[in-house]
Order: C-alpha cells, then sequence, then structure tokens
C-alpha cells in the first residue's frame, strides 16, 4: 500500500478513484517488462497500483508486518526517525521536476514507500 505525503506535489488518488492495470496499458507493461528482463530484475520488481487510503506526513512511513502462521499483512504509520523497521519495499518514483529529499539525499529517482519488517520478511 503506497503512502501519500502531505505535500501536494505527491498527492495520489484515493484507492476508489485510482485506474488500474488495463488491455490499454499492455504495450507499457511490455516495455517495462522488457527494461526488467534486461537488466535481471524480472523476478524483483513488479507493479503496483499507487494509491491513497489515508494521507501519510513526509516525516511518516507506512511499515508492514506479516504472520506467517495466520497469512496476514499488517501496515502502521511510524515516524521515519523513530522507526527500527530499515528494510524498504516499497519505492516511487520521482518525477523529474520533483527533488524529493530520498531522491536528493540518495541521488536516485525514487523514493521509499513502505519499509517491511526485518525479521518477518526473512521469515517466508
Amino acid at each position: 500500500m503506497p503512502t501519500q505525503t502531505s505535500r501536494a506535489s505527491h498527492h495520489l488518488p484515493r484507492f476508489e478513484d485510482a485506474e488500474p492495470l488495463g488491455p490499454q496499458d499492455a504495450e507499457f507493461a511490455r516495455d517495462i517488462k522488457a527494461v526488467l528482463e534486461k537488466h535481471g530484475n524480472l523476478d524483483r520488481f513488479g507493479l503496483v497500483l499507487l494509491h491513497d487510503h489515508f494521507s501519510v506526513d513526509s516525516d511518516e512511513v507506512l511499515v508492514e508486518t506479516n504472520d506467517p502462521q495466520a497469512r496476514t499483512l499488517h501496515v502502521e504509520v511510524e515516524k521515519k526517525a523513530e522507526t527500527k523497521h530499515a528494510r524498504p519495499s516499497q519505492w516511487r518514483f520521482a518525477a523529474d521536476a520533483e527533488e524529493t529529499p530520498t531522491a536528493q539525499r540518495d541521488s536516485t529517482p525514487y523514493e521509499v514507500l513502505m519499509l517491511c519488517l526485518t525479521l518477518a520478511c526473512e521469515d517466508r
């Protein structure tokens, strides 16, 4: 579940309004697949529908935990400075015109949307 920051430039549509991947996106999906294949990342990355269920401030991040026995996922909001969860699991591309704090600091064209509780992720 990607997140929306409180900055206006990062507005995401509500889930109910977000347009899902469809037949009109076939060429786009083939292009993305070809790039992932070219770089050996076809089994590492995929697509997610960026959407919002609630706002998440720029000093917060979504954190995913799981219960392998119950086969459930849980997502909570934590303060970035206070979270002990350091393994990113979802990212969002930053538009060229946008310079997000993450993109500036790391010289990357993306920002972290969600972290995963490391031990729970590795227990799978």
